[in-house]
Order: structure tokens, then C-alpha cells, then sequence
């Protein structure tokens, strides 16, 4: 499996020890009835021979001749939680505790852990504090004890505060009577992939998972299909993560003959003709051990996913890395996510949003309501992460929640289930996050990079840049022939946008997402690039100057050190720089007004060392418009810094 069955409760794990020593050793019993005794023994044969069902005969037979007997009810208990008859084994339990409290100190935790086990927590937590006060105790079991402890109270508040969550199943054009998990889905909320565990034939009983795409049309998914030969195999592929403009695809698969270890993960391109055969990311990605589950950020560059491995007890080890492509293409060594994060248990299915801040995951190693919970934790002004928080009752429960994907929105998540009522199997469904949950939301800018004398699709690099910092949020690029991008823009911020292709003038755009509708008003752009020739120009949407000054503001840096970076790669280039304004006031002032901001951007290109002899600066005032006086929107256009090309050498 592409992904790790969680951990269960080696209940037993204590009582074995115990068992094991009385069998090969020990002869004291709590009866004197040599009955009893003779019934006992011949049950621990049966038992280390795994025939459960004469075993359990032959205690019953000795609980019969004394019902004060306690061995044989501990034995009973293990055997009804390795068949996962829980409350048969809370009552074997507390049959023995009240029979001898002190007999066997480590029934009152194991009990304590099937009452959790199963939501059972105000029991749970009075068996966990009276395990911490009985007679023989061990260490690791008290503070396991105290972190449980933890865990009941907070279930049993969560569960007064109940959070909203009603899922909707997604419908029979995503779901069928097989299994559905691990969706993932473009920035544009536009397309879904996820994982389907189908039988190899028509009636077979061998089933393997493959990757299913479906299309959205208005609020209804489209018939999914299978995603094709590139991507599925004979063996099994799991856990797809797009990049987010879907062009990516990240994948986990397991003992191919390119792996490195057991489980390693992959990447295919979409191309004009489809999926490129995936490859195997390598080191120091992948290694021996077990990699999976991918999840890849927004910003084009980092990776996140869980490695593992599986110890001498068969106890399950996971954590969270994360790693960063550079642009050499090559994979940083992965890092551990830092302690508040990952646990000494197990972490699982981590999902990072578009918003590149909200990171959730599934552990069980927080305080939460037991087994596998999910949390979000939120980056932090200094890049670090701050302390999980659980996503609340009743998404989490007693039970195993492994996973969650939340759309670009942030208003709505995906979920895998069997819930009764579904197309059969585990199901996807849909559901309302509630707000306190929620990342932050995201619009997106979606454009097509074009050769402007032909209109051919280019090849190209682009950037998306916080114009207040001066981060870069996205740095990626555009494919030859296709053309096409699209990036996340968290709302609250303004960005500018950068495109380049050696060749060409570079392209700049700004956009405001301060407003919290932006989220429902994505960008669209047909970009068209300047080749490198005399006359062509660029208007410098991203140079800003306070009113009525020439002064530049530091986010005019930004797009000035691209300007910068062209002239260096071109040096035989030569510009006008050039000052416009709109017709409001006085013309001479606007004139004068409009040669100085020239000259300060001329001014700022010579102190990054550009020559004086490679550019000349002037200033048109409002002689020149390209847009219309008489609107805002229009004179904002107006008032505008841009370079035109008047030699190439």
C-alpha cells in the first residue's frame, strides 16, 4: 500500500510478558483449584499455538470451576482485542480488578487504552488516574498514562463544542463501488485527481490503485477517467499531489525497479500529448527507508512529504520533511519539520494549501481524541511553524482520520470515508471547513505567454513577487508550445508579476488582493512578449512614485532590478526611459514632474551599475495617453514610467 495502515494498539504487548513467563516458569496462580489450573494450562498451550477458539474454551472451563480465577480472564481480554471485540475485553478487565485491584497493576492501563480506543474517555480517563496511584507501575506506562490523561480531557470538552462538518458525497461522476482517497486538485478549483483501488479484471479479486481525473463543471464533477498509461502501470500508484497550475504531477509508488527503497516518490509533466513517463525523484529525496504521501507548494519550489520506517517491534516510525528544488533543478537534502510538528509517533498525509502558509496533517502523537487526528498548523511572520491546533469534533473522532484536502477557496475540504449512504467502498466527500480551520484565501492569476509579432506560444520564466517584502512567492515557468500558467495569490497582499524569455523584453503586471473578494475574481491575462528589437517597450506597471514627487518607493525596487538583470544579460542594448502623467494640473509642472521621475529610475540604474552611455532619460507629461483621461481607472493607466529600445549594437 501506498500509504501506511495506522498503527494499532498492541494491547497485548504487556499481557505476552506476562503470559510468557507463567507459561515457561512461573507457578503460582491465584486459584488453588487444581482443576482450574489443569483447564488454564491447557489453554496457554492452545494459545501459543494460535488456536484462539479452544483457548478460549478451556479458560472459560477453568473461570467455571472458580470464577476468582483472574489469569484466565487476562488472557480472555487479549483474546477479544485481537479480534477487536472491545467491549468484551473492557469487561474481562474490569473482572480482574475487582478481584484483586493489585494483582496486575497494568490491567488498569490496559483498559484505560481500549476505553480510549473506543471514545469511551470519561472511563478511560478515571482507569488512566487510577493506573497512577496502584502498586507496581512502570515509568513509560505513567507518562503514557499523563499524555492520555491529556488527551481524554480535551475529548471530552471537544465533544461539548461540537464544530461544523457535514459532508456531501461528491456523486457518482468522482465515486464508484470501489475505493476513492487521496484527492488533489488545481488552484483553480477547476480539476481533480485521486486515487482509485480497482480490481486488475472484470471480477477479479486482485485489485490495484490508479490515478482518476475528473473535470468540474459548475458545481457538479464530470465523469472521472483513467488517467492513462504514463501515469498507471501494473503496479500501484498512489497519493497524487499537482503542482498548482496542474502541469506537475507528484506521485508515491512502491517496488518498481528504478526504486531506492520500498516506497519512493515520482514526478510526470504534462505535455501537449499528455503525461511524460514519471521518474524517479531520487536522492536525497528518496532513500532506502519509505517515502510517500507528497504534497507540493504553491511557490513552484518545495516539497513536502512523509518518510518512515518500520522498526524491529514492526511499530511504524513517520515524520515530516521537506525539501526545496533549486535553480539547478536539484533536490535539497530533506529536513525534519521541528518538534512542535513531528512527534515520537506517527505523522501522516500532510497537505501544504496554495496560500503556502496552512500546513495540516494527521497524527497521533498531539493531544487529540486518539488514534489519527487532524491538525493545521500556520507559519509564522519569522518562516517558523506554529503549535498544531486540532481540527475539533466531530471531524476528529476516536477513530483513524487520515487526511484531509482543503480547496484553493479555503471555505471547503475533501475528505475519504465509508460512511453508510455512498456509492460503496470509501467514498470522497465535500464539507464546509469552519473558520477557525480555514488558510487563508487564495485567488490565482492564470495567463498564456505569446510571441507578439506571431502569436506562438512561448516558453518562458515567471515570478510572482509580494511587492511590500519583496518575496517571491512563485517562481516557476511556462512550457514551449502549451504556454500557459497559472499561480496562487493569497488575498491581503498586492504582488507584481514578472515574465521573461531570453529574446525578448521582460513583461511586468501588478494585482491587488487586499480586498476579500478577490478570491472570487482570478486574473486572466494574455501576455505578449516583446522580441529584443528597436522600438519595442515595456510600460513599468510596478515603478511607483509618492504624488506630486519623483522620489521612488522601495516597492519600485523590485521591477527596477529586473530592468537591471536585462540590461546586464543584453549589454548591447540601449533605452529611453521615459516619464508620463495624466492631465490633471498645471502642463509645465506635469512636464517638469514627469523628466524627473525619468531620470530617477536612470538615476537608479546607474548606481547598479548601469553605464550612463546605455540609457537617456525624458519626460512627456500627458502628451502621450493610452488610456482615457476622463476615468479613474484611465489616468491611473496614464501616469506611468516606461523604457523603450532605441539601439541595439
Amino acid at each position: 500500500m501506498i500509504a501506511s495502515k495506522a498503527k494499532t494498539y498492541i494491547l497485548g504487548l504487556f499481557l505476552l510478558t506476562f503470559f510468557q513467563f507463567q507459561a515457561y516458569g512461573q507457578k503460582t496462580y491465584s486459584t488453588s483449584n487444581s482443576q482450574a489450573i489443569r483447564f488454564y494450562e491447557s489453554a496457554l498451550e492452545y494459545y501459543d499455538k494460535s488456536l484462539n477458539e479452544k483457548a478460549k474454551i478451556e479458560l472459560e472451563k477453568a473461570i467455571k470451576k472458580d470464577s476468582g480465577f483472574i489469569e484466565p480472564y487476562l488472557i480472555l481480554a487479549d483474546l477479544a482485542i485481537e479480534s477487536r471485540k472491545y467491549d468484551e475485553a473492557i469487561l474481562n478487565y474490569k473482572k480482574v480488578i475487582t478481584i484483586n485491584p493489585t494483582f496486575y497493576p497494568t490491567a488498569y492501563y490496559t483498559l484505560a487504552a481500549i476505553e480510549f480506543k473506543t471514545g469511551k474517555y470519561a472511563d478511560a480517563l478515571r482507569h488512566y488516574e487510577s493506573y497512577k496511584t496502584v502498586p507496581g507501575t512502570k515509568p513509560e506506562l505513567l507518562s503514557l498514562s499523563d499524555f492520555r490523561i491529556s488527551c481524554c480531557k480535551f475529548a471530552l470538552e471537544a465533544i461539548k463544542s461540537p464544530v461544523e462538518f457535514d459532508p456531501k458525497n461528491l456523486g457518482s461522476g468522482v465515486n464508484s463501488p470501489y475505493d476513492e482517497y487521496f484527492p488533489s486538485i488545481t488552484v483553480d478549483d477547476e480539476t481533480m485527481i485521486f486515487t482509485r483501488n480497482r480490481p486488475e479484471t472484470q471480477g477479479s479479486n486482485r485489485y490495484h490503485e490508479d490515478f482518476y481525473i475528473a473535470n468540474r463543471k459548475g458545481e457538479i464533477w464530470d465523469l472521472a477517467k483513467n488517467a492513462g498509461g504514463s501515469l498507471n502501470t501494473y503496479g500501484n500508484e498512489g497519493v497524487p499531489c499537482y503542482s498548482s497550475d496542474g502541469k506537475v504531477l507528484f506521485f508515491a509508488a512502491c517496488q518498481r525497479n528504478d526504486g531506492k527503497g520500498s516506497c519512493d516518490l515520482y514526478y510526470s509533466a504534462l505535455r501537449k500529448d499528455g503525461w511524460t513517463k514519471p521518474l524517479n525523484l531520487g536522492g536525497p529525496v528518496n532513500t532506502t527507508l519509505w517515502e510517500s504521501q507528497p504534497s507540493f507548494s504553491s511557490d513552484g519550489r518545495t516539497l513536502y512529504f512523509i518518510r518512515g520506517r518500520i522498526t524491529g517491534t514492526g511499530i511504524r516510525e513517520q515524520d515530516i520533511y521537506v525539501s526545496r528544488i533549486g535553480d539547478d533543478r536539484k533536490w535539497s537534502e530533506p529536513a525534519k519539520l521541528p518538534s512542535n510538528i513531528n512527534t515520537s509517533e506517527e505523522e501522516e498525509f500532510v497537505y501544504i494549501h496554495p496560500d503556502d502558509q496552512t500546513l495540516y496533517f494527521s497524527s497521533d502523537g498531539h493531544v487529540g481524541m486518539g488514534g489519527l487526528d487532524i491538525y493545521v498548523s500556520r507559519r509564522r511572520p519569522d518562516g517558523s511553524w506554529g503549535d498544531p491546533v486540532n481540527l475539533g469534533y466531530p471531524i476528529n473522532t476516536y477513530d483513524d482520520e487520515r487526511g484531509l484536502l482543503v480547496g484553493p477557496r479555503g471555505d471547503v475540504a475533501y475528505i475519504s470515508s465509508d460512511r453508510p449512504g455512498g456509492e460503496g467502498g470509501l467514498d470522497l466527500y465535500s464539507f464546509r471547513l469552519h473558520k477557525a480551520a480555514r488558510p487563508v484565501a487564495t485567488s490565482f492569476v492564470k495567463g498564456v505567454v505569446v510571441d507578439a509579432n506571431n502569436g506562438s506560444k512561448l516558453s518562458s520564466s515567471y515570478e510572482i513577487i509580494d511587492l511590500e517584502s519583496g518575496k517571491t512567492i512563485v517562481k516557476s515557468g511556462t512550457e514551449e508550445s502549451v504556454g500557459t500558467f497559472l499561480a496562487t495569490l493569497p488575498i491581503g497582499k498586492d504582488y507584481l508579476l514578472n515574465v521573461s524569455k531570453e529574446g525578448y523584453l521582460f513583461y511586468s503586471d501588478n494585482f491587488s488582493c487586499k480586498d476579500s473578494k478577490s478570491s472570487n475574481k482570478p486574473y486572466v491575462l494574455d501576455i505578449k512578449l516583446e522580441p529584443v528589437t528597436v522600438g519595442s517597450k515595456v510600460v513599468l506597471k510596478n515603478v511607483f512614485f509618492p504624488t506630486n514627487s519623483f522620489e521612488l518607493q522601495k516597492e519600485s525596487f523590485t521591477e527596477l532590478d529586473k530592468l537591471v538583470s536585462f540590461m546586464k544579460k543584453n549589454p548591447n542594448v540601449v533605452i529611453e526611459v521615459s516619464g508620463h502623467t495624466d492631465n490633471i494640473g498645471d502642463k509645465k509642472s506635469n512636464l517638469i514632474l514627469s523628466n524627473n521621475r525619468a531620470k530617477s529610475v536612470t538615476d537608479y540604474l546607474k548606481s547598479k551599475g548601469i553605464e550612463s552611455a546605455r540609457m537617456t532619460s525624458i519626460g512627456l507629461g500627458d502628451s502621450k495617453p493610452i488610456a482615457d483621461n476622463g476615468t479613474d481607472e484611465g489616468r491611473a493607466s496614464n501616469r506611468r514610467t516606461e523604457f523603450r529600445i532605441t539601439s541595439v549594437k
